[in-house]
């Protein structure tokens, strides 16, 4: 069955609205399994569910640092797919999928669908999208954008010193090599090369050398 894209935002709104990802990140991350899952195979109906659910404990860790997202989504999203009669043969998949998607807990996919949503969610860490993100995230908690004077730290720590410093601590650590599919490889390639361009620019407009 094909799952109501309203429905589904209305649901996470229900459980106490739309996380800080926003759902316009849900939207991305289904948008790139699907063309993943075109050229790597995989159920479309298990990838378009576990797209459209994987981050819908998002709100709980928001409110809860000690939860993780994506065990408390996979718990929510068992419950909802048994209330819209979601094949049954799909839904344990579905749950494994969302249940591994966040690469930091170490979890590893067992399932091509699985990989495709991990890689999807991760590539939309990377490129034009992720500088915004960074950036806009930056200005709402007034952090600096950039401050020579603090070095990057070698180990995230999940603290923000400076917009750009993020980068470095973070983003840059999300390498090509370490996607699944060699589709999302191609597209993490591009998208880090993009990033890293901007912050070469980024730093030659800073510094003055631009010539």
């Amino acid at each position: 069955m094909k799952l109501n894209i309203k429905n589904i935002k209305k649901f996470y709104i229900g459980y106490g609205g739309l996380s800080s990802h926003g759902f316009d990140h849900v939207e991305r991350v289904l948008r790139m399994a699907k063309l993943i899952s075109k050229k790597e195979g995989g159920d479309m109906e298990t990838i378009e569910a576990a797209a459209l659910l994987h981050d819908m404990g998002r709100t709980k860790e928001d409110k809860n640092e000690r939860l993780d997202h994506a065990a408390e989504g996979a718990k929510m999203a068992r419950v909802y797919l048994g209330k819209i009669n979601f094949p049954k043969n799909k839904i344990g998949n579905v749950i494994h999928c969302i249940a591994v998607h966040r690469f930091s807990r170490g979890k590893k996919p067992e399932t091509i669908e699985a990989e495709i949503i991990q890689d999807a969610d991760r590539l939309d860490a990377l490129g034009a999208i992720i500088i915004t993100r960074v950036l806009s995230h930056g200005a709402l908690h007034g952090l600096p954008v950039y401050d020579p004077r603090i070095k990057p730290l070698k180990k995230y720590t999940g603290k923000k010193a400076t917009a750009i410093n993020h980068f470095y601590e973070k983003i840059l650590k999300i390498t090509p090599s370490s996607f699944y599919t060699k589709t999302a490889q191609k597209i993490a390639r591009q998208r880090y090369d993009f990033v890293v361009k901007f912050l070469d620019q980024f730093k030659k407009e800073w510094n003055g050398e631009d010539l």
